[in-house]
């Protein structure tokens, strides 16, 4: 599956905002890349509409094709379109791991998807874009428990705050997913009213 594996600073200077969290290169360079990074730019509806697009792409490892169809699905649902996509991004099972504090960041959370390294209701799932549901559970496969990346994660518990809607067993990195999210519990810096407004067209 094709995905951006450029660097991930570039896009946040870009999009003015920090797509990692605490991104010291950003900080020190918060405009633009590129000699003409500083200078004035005419901020048209549809830039502020394309930008907001490109900031929940790029924070979930999306492209454009599959953010399309997350899109379409969003529209299909009852409820808001634009929390129904964020809702739907939210619940692929990378941003999960990443969520539950399994792994450092989204990236990460999608190697170790991709390298087969969880089991979902018991099933191995290496597919990212695996949309987990209300009362699944996940557990990492017994076979690489022993890794370093989940040795790091059950010594590194709590140092990251875990949504409410999901639950984590310490002891064996086991992920209980209780609901999907509701926006209110989504802190993706994105206003997906101007992402509905930019398809709308």
């Amino acid at each position: 599956m094709a995905r951006y594996t450029g660097p991930a600073t570039r896009i946040s200077r870009r999009l003015k905002v920090d797509l990692i969290g605490g991104d010291q290169a950003f900080e020190r360079r918060p405009y633009p890349p590129g000699q003409h990074g500083r200078g004035r730019i005419k901020e048209s509806e549809y830039l502020l509409q394309s930008q907001e697009k490109q900031k929940a792409r790029y924070t979930y490892g999306v492209l454009e094709r599959q953010f399309v169809r997350y899109y379409k699905e969003a529209v299909r649902r009852p409820g808001k379109t634009g929390e129904n996509l964020l809702q739907i991004l939210e619940s692929r099972l990378d941003n999960v791991i990443y969520r539950a504090g399994i792994a450092r960041t989204r990236r990460q959370a999608r190697q170790l998807v991709s390298h087969g390294h969880f089991l979902v209701n018991g099933v191995k799932v290496n597919v990212p874009s695996f949309q987990v549901s209300k009362w699944d559970i996940i557990d990492v496969r017994p076979k690489s428990f022993s890794m370093l990346p989940f040795v790091v994660a059950k010594e590194s518990y709590g140092d990251r705050p875990i949504p409410a809607w999901l639950q984590v067993v310490q002891s064996n990195l086991r992920v209980l997913v209780h609901q999907l999210p509701e926006r209110a519990q989504i802190d993706v810096p994105v206003q997906e009213q101007l992402i509905v407004e930019l398809y709308s067209k």
